[in-house]
């Protein structure tokens, strides 16, 4: 059974939530670095303006690729984040709830359960991604190893849109530091700039730690 602690309704400073899914126990998710290794990279990310837009395409970011068994990475975030989730043979969940650490919410019907990426696909163009290959943005979009993927409420990740932590931070405040922290290590194992609105805002995102 997952343990969920009281920080999932306020600082959630610990990203070590564990859960059962289909009958294994997984990290939801990876836990970020913590406040003084995050503020470290955030030094170490070459600052510069945002890029253009020209050419973005989200098919230019493969997804949801294939995981293991029949599973795709949308499906194996839903398994690993979700609380109580079985799933049928095409590993789509037959049931499940989700808690939403971007506002507070907890969702039980997994087609209105979005996967973020917490750094967007098109925040990502601006800041790099716009050189890379094809296959290089599939493992980016893909990417189960860092912070980039988690299940959030549709809701939310609608408002976030593609903005940086500038323009939009979780209404959760007791979440903004670990969202920072997730952020800027997503960034930093990826080798993506900020610019200086947003290094400014994940700066003081951090001072929640």
């Amino acid at each position: 059974m997952r343990r969920l602690s009281i920080a999932l309704t306020t600082a959630l400073s610990a990203g070590t939530l564990l859960l059962a899914s289909a009958g294994t126990a997984a990290a939801y998710p990876p836990d970020p670095p913590g406040e003084s290794t995050a503020r470290q990279q955030l030094a170490e990310l070459t600052v510069s303006a945002e890029g253009s837009m020209s050419g973005y395409d989200r098919d230019r970011f493969p997804h949801w690729s294939s995981q293991s068994g029949n599973c795709d990475t949308r499906e194996a975030v839903l398994r690993r984040d979700g609380s109580g989730v079985s799933v049928g043979s095409d590993c789509y969940p037959d049931s499940g709830s989700w808690y939403s650490v971007y506002d507070q919410r907890w969702v039980s019907d997994p087609s209105e359960v979005h996967i973020d990426h917490v750094v967007p696909l098109a925040e990502s163009w601006r800041s790099g991604t716009a050189s890379w290959s094809d296959a290089k943005r599939e493992d980016f979009a893909n990417d189960l190893d860092t912070q980039q993927l988690i299940a959030v409420s549709g809701t939310s990740n609608m408002t976030k849109s593609d903005d940086d932590p500038a323009a939009w931070q979780p209404s959760n405040t007791g979440y903004h530091c670990v969202y920072a922290r997730s952020w800027i290590n997503v960034k930093h194992v990826w080798e993506l700039s900020v610019d200086s609105a947003e290094q400014n805002a994940l700066s003081n995102m951090l001072d929640n730690c």
